[in-house]
């Protein structure tokens, strides 16, 4: 089977309006491999302009509308709820329940797509950290579905220019901490990346005939230079 590359690439984004989604939606909006980007969203004209839209207003309902999941090469899903400040019982409805209700639906109405998952670093379903906890419990399900599937695992992510958290609580954190992130992102790529070069690793991976299962913060680094340097 042809790859994506070969006749243009449809990318269906979950999370456009979160701080990785905005990076991942530039990412895609910017690159001539894209020829199709629509966004999964719970409410029309929640993201303003920024394209093509399927509204689902329950995620956690996906698999009764698999026909409008139809279409695609890649669904790029990176919505999630923040690990700090959320109780686990709503982290993992968000994160594991309300994932594998959009992948279960996408795998059954694209048989030959790419879902691309972003996680996190250290996800493991051993861990004694909620979040790396149910993360890794979230990977672990993906990995069983009939479909190719990628789990990206960045580190810090630094939002680029024109994009940002909505969430209240850590925003100063991110005003006041860019240029140490864009420092550590130079001089240690294993640990920090952007926004943008999340979305850059996700064209490149959804363009190889065999990608990887679980990529890491220094590989996602490694594969945005590639596709900055048009390789």
């Amino acid at each position: 089977m042809a790859t994506p590359d070969a006749k243009g690439l449809r990318v269906l984004l979950t999370g456009a309006a979160g701080l990785v989604g905005q990076g991942v939606a530039l990412a895609c909006q910017t690159s001539p491999r894209v020829t199709r980007l629509a966004a999964l969203v719970r409410s029309a004209g929640s993201l303003q302009g920024a394209g093509e839209e399927i509204v689902l207003p329950d995620f956690l309902d996906a698999g009764q509308h698999r026909v409008a999941l139809e279409g695609f090469d890649a669904c790029f899903y990176c919505a999630g709820a923040p690990p700090l400040g959320t109780p686990e019982a709503k982290y993992r409805q968000v994160t594991f329940d309300t994932t594998m209700a959009v992948a279960r639906a996408w795998a059954e109405a694209n048989p030959h797509g790419r879902f691309l998952y972003i996680s996190g670093a250290g996800a493991d379903p051993g861990s004694r950290m909620m979040p790396l906890r149910i993360k890794g419990e979230t990977e672990g399900a993906l990995a069983l579905l009939p479909i190719r599937t990628v789990m990206l695992r960045p580190g810090g992510v630094r939002p680029v220019a024109s994009t940002g958290t909505r969430h209240a609580a850590v925003k100063p954190l991110y005003w006041g901490g860019s240029p140490l992130m864009r420092l550590a992102e130079a001089v240690a790529p294993s640990l920090v990346t952007s926004n943008l070069s999340v979305g850059q690793a996700m064209l490149a991976l959804a363009a190889m005939a065999e990608p990887p299962a679980v990529v890491d913060c220094g590989e996602i680094n490694r594969l945005a230079e590639r596709v900055e340097g048009g390789g």
